[in-house]
């Protein structure tokens, strides 16, 4: 499965793995529409499969090379590079737009996704009765979905492990938000922004020979929780990727059709225009979580007011999301011709 790979096939892994990091972050973004446009879907899910029992054994068997090479290595370690790199640098990059330009950080994404739907839909020449069945089956799931409430905040470490299993759907499920299930699960803030911005910190003092965070519980515990979460995300990536190897080797069509539809349901998440509805406590003050960050019980979505510049700017972003989406279609087709 392990192929040569040029500098720049190699370089743009890693951009790849940026990319996939980042969408795993934003709320309705999927890393696996990342894959899936980029042209990398299926290599990615089944060098994952690669990691079963044969691997285990050539790896303690002192077989690093064969291990290295049977798990298409160069090709995950790159992936997975430019996602650890994306977690420390762009997401916390996202976590300032969104905070300060969230419309605009919305409106990008939007027109990524907007992209990849008419990417799949041109490129998939198999409808007939079972896979527009599997489609209209799949846009309703991703409709219902978008209207959930989310759930308070949970810190049981057995929640959490749960937690990481259903969450890294995101990277092997392209429409499917492990961002926007952590929302519904109510750990969103608590896993992704808390947990991870507690890594950095660590890592931070650690450089600058500081230990003094062995002294803080707090810290300590946010660790435990992030390392439980990390096991589950390991053990559903592998589990995951196996279970699809098998989906899309028997039923490609139906699933890519399920997916279509899927992505398709899923816009309403990602819609730009919206407000947050936030949860009120019976004193009329805004409810707050465990770390003090207001909780949001829905969206409510509206249409844009054109006479503002803030909407052109955005309709700008949206534009901008579909030419990424455009040019990683583009570099995908390039690369098929060379090989």
């Amino acid at each position: 499965m392990e192929h040569p790979r040029t500098f720049m096939d190699k370089f743009f892994l890693v951009i790849k793995g940026l990319f996939m990091g980042a969408a795993n972050k934003v709320p309705g973004v999927s890393g696996g529409i990342v894959a899936f446009v980029g042209g990398f879907y299926e290599e990615f899910i089944y060098s994952l499969q690669r990691v079963n029992l044969k691997a285990i054994k050539l790896l303690f068997n002192g077989r690093f090379k064969s291990c290295y090479r049977y798990i298409n290595g160069s090709f995950l370690f790159l992936l997975i590079f430019g996602m650890l790199v994306s977690y420390f640098s762009v997401s916390r990059i996202l976590d300032f737009f969104l905070a300060k330009k969230e419309l605009l950080v919305w409106a990008s994404f939007f027109g990524l996704i907007l992209g990849s739907i008419y990417y799949m839909a041109k490129s998939f020449e198999h409808w007939n009765k079972k896979t527009v069945v599997a489609g209209i089956i799949g846009l309703l799931v991703g409709v219902s979905i978008s209207f959930l409430s989310p759930a308070k905040e949970n810190d049981n470490l057995l929640f959490i492990f749960f937690c990481g299993i259903i969450s890294v759907s995101g990277m092997t499920l392209p429409g499917l938000s492990g961002s926007f299930i952590l929302i519904l699960l109510g750990n969103y803030v608590l896993l992704l922004v808390d947990s991870v911005n507690a890594l950095y910190d660590t890592f931070s003092e650690i450089f600058k020979g500081d230990f003094s965070f062995i002294q803080n519980k707090a810290r300590l515990h946010t660790l435990k929780i992030l390392s439980v979460f990390t096991l589950g995300s390991v053990i559903g990536l592998v589990s995951l990727s196996h279970l699809l190897s098998y989906v899309l080797k028997h039923f490609k069509h139906i699933t890519t059709a399920v997916l279509i539809g899927f992505i398709t349901g899923s816009l309403g998440v990602v819609w730009p225009w919206k407000m947050k509805t936030l949860k009120i406590n019976l004193d009329g003050s805004i409810a707050l979580d465990s770390n003090g960050n207001e909780i949001i019980t829905n969206y409510k979505r509206y249409f844009p007011d054109f006479s503002l510049g803030e909407s052109w700017w955005a309709i700008l972003c949206m534009i901008l999301g579909i030419s990424v989406l455009l040019g990683l279609d583009w570099y995908g087709k390039q690369r098929k011709k060379d090989i």
